[in-house]
């Protein structure tokens, strides 16, 4: 009877351990198939900085992604794994920009790690930092 009491509590142990562990892992549609427009850009909610338009990115199937940079438009790929997001924002159109907010942007994408959703609002991180945020675009 004491065996079959250890081992009931053994599974029941390795089943919290396997669902708690699961939370933990992106799940893939809290980003496809959804436009976000930014919101706040490393910290600053003023992003009028992004003088031809609000920065946009899209989380397409297969890892795709596409968006536009305040200046730029881009077309790469995305990666997720655990709670961790790798961008790579690929090829980018070469307008002539005024300022360096195009190139910051695309910057911050190149640091992203991992991100989380809180609220409908998208954050974008490099661990603990916050380099920005999104909101959904309306359609």
């Amino acid at each position: 009877m004491k065996q079959v009491r250890i081992f009931s509590l053994s599974i029941l142990i390795l089943l919290f351990i396997g669902c708690s562990g699961s939370s933990n892992l992106a799940n893939p549609n809290l980003l496809i198939g959804k436009t976000w427009i930014l919101s706040s850009f490393k910290g600053d909610l003023d992003i009028s900085k992004f003088s031809l338009g609000s920065p946009l990115i899209s989380f397409l199937e297969e890892g795709r992604l596409a968006g536009f940079a305040g200046c730029n438009n881009f077309s790469g790929t995305f990666s997720l794994e655990g709670m961790g997001l790798l961008l790579d924002p690929g090829a980018i159109t070469k307008k002539a920009c005024r300022g360096t907010s195009d190139t910051a942007f695309i910057s911050a994408m190149d640091n992203v790690k991992n991100f989380s959703v809180e609220k409908s609002r998208l954050i974008l991180m490099d661990g603990t930092i916050e380099l920005m945020s999104f909101i959904p675009k309306k359609d």
